[in-house]
């Protein structure tokens, strides 16, 4: 507890108000760090502090500001009154700015003024995100935001006019749901010769999307498309495909065993079953090897494939068999099949093993194990050919197995034989 004496020193030497003679620099970063109402609020604490939050770089219009407002009021009249202060009162730069939440706006003409007025206000990090049954047209004026780095957008509809030349500084791209087409999709990229990270979530159907994207490292996709390209983006580190609709026969011009040859040092890869279709059509050697393998993948992911069939397993050992440095691999396996693998060609996988080693593997999952016998061979391939294996976790179809069929397999797998000394498969029997 301090003394008389030290109280009294105490506030001769300080301020007294010590928050208000911080430098705008420190006061603007405590701002920017609370909701927009609050830091509105704090305009009644001082004269000081009357105008404080007018110079905020970043704001953020979500359910956490509408929920703070009037309900009694229309939010339509809520909104437009927020947006009448933000572009009468701010000052100064707005670098970073989010709106979502905002199924109960009858018209986005309001939004068409502070989209204006972001894209003359040095707007650098922007995310809109609009309702899925009411999709929001960019004004001519977004196309404009040429300082735009960081750019996530959720069911807008993307037409630029012909003048458009890309977003030059743009790092990270996120579209969600977009009306856009391939061609203006592949124009958008290949503009952006700076972007890092590339989402793309689009349901509806593209033909052939081309990613020229030099500094690219992390890319990932889901939707529906008949090919993709990868054909500049050498610093690709991550890969995830998903794609929603089942390819139809002679979709794409892949050429499987080359397709990753331009980005080398791939790290991770997440394909699903139709992806996997989709990239290797027509590749049914049980024996296949990449052109270049993938030295630097070290996690590989296989969702809802169906080892049972020839289209889906062919890939599935070709990526294993062409990654010598892999660390981690997760398969979720698929039940349905239309062409069982034969049983002679089964016969052929150890063989086609012959010459690999997965020196590095330390961790297996598999998701779905029913038993069959082409994933039952690829749990012992890989029992055999790990010898730094720690763990291998399997999970079995509890849903459309029985108790003895998963206890059948149990008993299989714990007979094959294991390079590594320290490896722990861990079965859930379900019993």
């Amino acid at each position: 507890m301090l003394s008389k004496e030290e109280k009294e020193l105490c506030s001769a030497t300080l301020p007294s108000d010590i928050l208000s003679n911080l430098p705008e620099n420190v006061l603007d970063e405590i701002l920017i760090r609370v909701p927009l109402r609050d830091a509105v609020g704090t305009s009644i604490l001082s004269k000081k502090w009357r105008y404080n939050w007018c110079r905020l770089p970043g704001l953020t219009l979500d359910q956490t500001l509408w929920d703070t407002t009037n309900k009694s009021i229309r939010f339509v009249t809520r909104f437009t009154d927020i947006i009448y202060h933000l572009l009468a009162l701010h000052v100064g730069p707005i670098t970073k700015f989010i709106l979502s939440d905002i199924a109960k706006l009858g018209n986005y003409s309001k939004i068409d003024n502070l989209v204006l007025f972001l894209s003359r206000n040095g707007i650098q990090h922007l995310v809109l995100q609009f309702p899925k049954n009411k999709p929001y047209k960019l004004p001519s004026s977004f196309f404009t935001c040429l300082q735009m780095r960081h750019l996530s957008l959720h069911h807008c509809s993307i037409q630029p006019l012909s003048t458009f030349t890309g977003f030059s500084e743009l790092v990270k791209l996120e579209l969600y749901e977009v009306t856009i087409s391939s061609e203006m999709l592949g124009s958008l990229i290949s503009h952006s010769q700076l972007l890092e990270k590339l989402v793309l979530h689009i349901s509806s159907s593209l033909d052939h999307i081309q990613i020229d994207a030099p500094k690219l490292k992390s890319f990932d996709f889901t939707g529906n498309v008949e090919l993709i390209s990868l054909k500049k983006v050498p610093f690709l580190l991550e890969l995830s495909l998903f794609n929603t609709e089942v390819p139809s026969p002679g979709t794409g011009q892949h050429d499987f065993t080359k397709y990753f040859e331009s980005f080398p040092n791939l790290e991770h890869l997440h394909l699903d079953y139709r992806s996997l279709q989709l990239l290797a059509a027509g590749s049914y050697d049980i024996a296949t090897k990449l052109s270049s393998p993938l030295n630097g993948l070290k996690c590989l992911c296989l969702s809802d494939i169906c080892l049972d069939e020839l289209a889906e397993l062919s890939p599935a050992l070709c990526l294993i068999r062409s990654s010598p440095y892999l660390q981690y691999i997760q398969i979720k396996i698929d039940i349905l099949e239309l062409l069982p693998v034969r049983d002679d060609v089964i016969n052929e996988i150890p063989s086609s093993f012959s010459d690999v080693t997965l020196r590095h593997l330390r961790s297996v999952k598999f998701e779905g194990i029913t038993g069959k016998r082409p994933e039952m061979e690829l749990v012992k391939l890989l029992l055999a050919k790990s010898p730094m294996l720690v763990r291998m976790q399997i999970q079995p179809d509890i849903e459309n197995g029985s108790v003895e069929t998963r206890l059948k397999v149990l008993t299989e797998i714990t007979k094959f034989p294991r390079a590594s000394p320290k490896a722990q498969v861990d079965y859930n029997s379900g019993v």
